[in-house]
């Protein structure tokens, strides 16, 4: 197959949704055929360019038609490239398991990498750089939870948001959570306890 040919395949075997940069291609064929191939897919309406160097294969919606980018899969893309470990945080974490309704103009990721602002569209999608400490857990629900109740603060974490996590985490996620509590704030330790335990009210 073509270089062109290679990268629709894999693009389609992600499905909807996906969000890529000419670093997922690097293994089919140069950094500039991969640039080419990307541009004229873009130019034929197979994907969409979000910015320089960052492409997405577009949900569409029947009446609204093409959707915006899932954040995350949009800070996973930026952080493949770059190599950075990410972590979902404040707003946006505590609305990724539900114990927000609040859907944030501007999603904040913490990053070992250089603080920087990727607008798409509407959208400002934040990499803001952190302390280790804050990245112990990157890529785990553990760390997203961490930095969910973080943002809402000690006096904001009721008995009803602990059983919002026991009910949004699987049984895995629970366990691991009581076994990473040992990186949360010592006032944060009791509710991941909470959330992990197991108790007539799973």
């Amino acid at each position: 197959m073509s270089i062109e040919q290679q990268i629709v395949s894999r693009i389609y075997g992600r499905g909807r949704g996906a969000v890529f940069t000419p670093f997922d291609f690097a293994d089919v064929g140069s950094r500039d055929a991969v640039d080419f191939s990307l541009s004229q897919l873009a130019k034929r309406g197979v994907i969409r360019r979000l910015r320089r160097g960052l492409y997405d294969y577009p949900k569409t919606h029947p009446e609204i038609g093409l959707l915006s980018p899932e954040p995350t899969l949009v800070a996973q893309a930026l952080a493949r490239n770059s190599g950075l470990r990410i972590q979902p945080s404040g707003a946006f974490a505590a609305n990724l398991l539900g114990l927000s309704e609040q859907v944030p103009a501007r999603v904040v990721f913490l990053t070992d990498g250089t603080s920087r602002k990727v607008p798409i569209g509407r959208l400002v999608v934040e990499l803001r750089k952190a302390a280790p400490r804050h990245l112990a857990l990157a890529g785990q629900m553990s760390g997203t939870v961490i930095q969910a109740l973080r943002y809402l603060g000690k006096d904001h974490v009721t008995s009803a948001r602990v059983a919002t996590l026991r009910r949004v985490l699987n049984a895995t996620d629970r366990q691991r959570l009581g076994r990473d509590a040992r990186f949360a704030p010592a006032w944060m330790r009791p509710h991941l306890h909470a959330v992990a335990e197991e108790s007539s009210h799973a």
